[in-house]
């Protein structure tokens, strides 16, 4: 899962990144409106954290540009404490949801798991698919009731494949939202990626479908 910080405090951006990216998403950074509004607009993204006080473009005229040119992806806005109406005016320009500065870092992961996983249609932060169970929470993958090792690009393809269960992903999708902007993207590694899963998750869970991609659990209706 791939995410976007927007953050001019360069302190405070940094921590978010460091965070989110121990979390095991891949993480894009970017410190002013232009920059970021850029990067949102040309970017698959599935989650934002977009400061609403920001140089050169202020965060609401970003996510109206946003929302305007059709971009759906979840955003939580970050607000000073005192101003209400900060909060109220980026709900309506199409947050998705907000945090009020200052904040602890454990709420800003537990909003972006729920923005998240709802933009993927669950509830809760548990994903099962047959033997497989993936807390969202715990950043913990069991197959068969035992916990199994991943590195931190298979935990993020299986759990890219999990939140969409049931229906086919391309490769370049999925490179897409494995590897961070900055990252030397090949989609031939995800060919790697799946078949160190498969031996560790069950050689039948992840379908190739020949030139489309890849499909974990039963197919879905589009």
């Amino acid at each position: 899962m791939r995410l976007l910080v927007v953050e001019d405090d360069a302190d405070l951006n940094r921590q978010l990144v460091t965070a989110l990216g121990e979390a095991g998403y891949a993480v894009d950074k970017a410190f002013d409106g232009e920059e970021g509004h850029f990067l949102g607009d040309t970017e698959p993204y599935d989650a934002v954290i977009l400061d609403l006080g920001l140089p050169k473009l202020d965060g609401l005229s970003v996510l109206e540009n946003w929302r305007r040119d059709g971009k759906t992806m979840p955003v939580l806005i970050l607000t000073a404490r005192d101003r209400w109406s900060d909060k109220v005016a980026g709900i309506d320009a199409g947050a998705d949801d907000y945090v009020a500065k200052p904040f602890h870092m454990e709420e800003v992961l537990a909003r972006v798991r729920a923005l998240v996983r709802r933009a993927a249609g669950h509830a809760s932060n548990e994903i099962i698919c047959g033997p497989i169970r993936l807390d969202l929470r715990a950043g913990r993958v069991t197959v068969d009731g035992g916990p199994i090792k991943l590195t931190s690009h298979e935990y993020r393809l299986l759990s890219y494949l999990l939140h969409h269960r049931g229906k086919v992903i391309s490769r370049t999708e999925l490179t897409e939202h494995l590897y961070e902007q900055d990252f030397d993207r090949d989609s031939n590694t995800v060919e790697v990626f799946v078949g160190r899963l498969r031996k560790k998750i069950g050689s039948d869970m992840i379908e190739t479908v020949r030139g489309l991609g890849y499909r974990l659990g039963d197919p879905v209706d589009e």
